[in-house]
């Protein structure tokens, strides 16, 4: 019974954990684009946008990483149940924590600049023509991007994003110094930030693309939000889970699998050698009192 409430317990922390890290970087992603939309770029522009997700991810690290990991995104938790970094029954927790959150994220941004959005839009809240404003919460398509290029943009962001997730955490890598690991993710999304941004603005992730999406269509946008280039909602979903799935596999099998074992054979050998030559020092030490006693 006590292990039973205490399992139940450390579930309730985690999901909660999970919450406000998402919560964390919603606030701080989407509120950096608000703030360039809304001020019709005088208060911001694509560096800032790059810089608010930089810093949002790095705080919702330190915010839920002692608890929960801090994975904020689905996809980097499959990673880890891949992986056997997660226990694959709390999986369904993380995900529905992180959508939550995200979808929480969205809503505080929306509260904290609804008098901007009534401004800026008089009222009509659009996803698309010279005062749209979707494109703050959630993933669009640029007009050159075709649905199979946006499908392979968000497996090979999200797929670096998890790989260097995975090197960083790694204790068999060089990895980081203890406490800076939320630093060093952060700026992976810096990173994918200026370097993949162009197609689709680098979601990266299903619960931070999907949760504010369905803000949105609850929030007055409507369904045109699932509708809007030819139903491209889907893509920052499937794209990003397929991806953490080939860089968990990619990374265990040139990386991880190749890390010495603690039963590792080459191990007795170097102690062997050690043994050796702390014995050739005992030896070197006893004839250089010998010499000095027959002198």
């Amino acid at each position: 019974m006590r292990q039973h409430c205490a399992l139940k317990h450390g579930i309730v922390k985690e999901f909660l954990a999970e919450f406000l890290g998402t919560f964390v970087l919603v606030l701080f992603g989407c509120g950096s684009v608000a703030q360039t939309v809304l001020s019709r770029n005088t208060l911001g522009e694509p560096l800032t946008v790059h810089i608010g997700f930089s810093v949002g991810l790095m705080m919702a690290a330190y915010v839920a990483g002692g608890v929960s990991g801090g994975h904020v995104n689905p996809a980097v938790s499959l990673a880890m149940v891949i992986l056997g970094k997660l226990k694959i029954w709390k999986f369904p927790f993380y995900v529905i924590a992180q959508f939550l959150g995200a979808f929480a994220g969205a809503a505080a941004v929306f509260g904290l600049y609804y008098d901007a959005f009534m401004d800026f839009t008089s009222g009509i809240l659009s996803v698309t023509g010279i005062n749209a404003t979707g494109h703050i919460f959630a993933s669009y398509p640029a007009r050159h991007l075709s649905v199979l290029g946006g499908f392979i943009d968000q497996v090979v962001g999200t797929g670096m994003l998890v790989l260097c997730i995975l090197a960083i955490i790694d204790g068999g890598n060089i990895g980081a110094p203890k406490g800076v690991e939320p630093l060093a993710i952060g700026l992976i999304i810096m990173a994918i930030g200026v370097s993949m941004g162009l197609n689709c603005g680098y979601p990266l992730n299903p619960a931070r693309d999907l949760g504010p999406r369905l803000f949105t269509a609850v929030a007055g946008w409507g369904m045109e939000v699932f509708s809007t280039a030819d139903y491209w909602w889907w893509i920052p979903v499937a794209g990003p889970m397929v991806g953490g799935f080939v860089a968990a596999i990619i990374y265990y099998l040139l990386i991880e699998l190749h890390h010495k074992r603690p039963d590792d054979p080459e191990k007795p050998h170097e102690e062997e050698d050690e043994e050796e030559d702390e014995d050739d020092e005992d030896s070197s030490l006893k004839d250089k009192y010998e010499m000095i006693a027959m002198s």
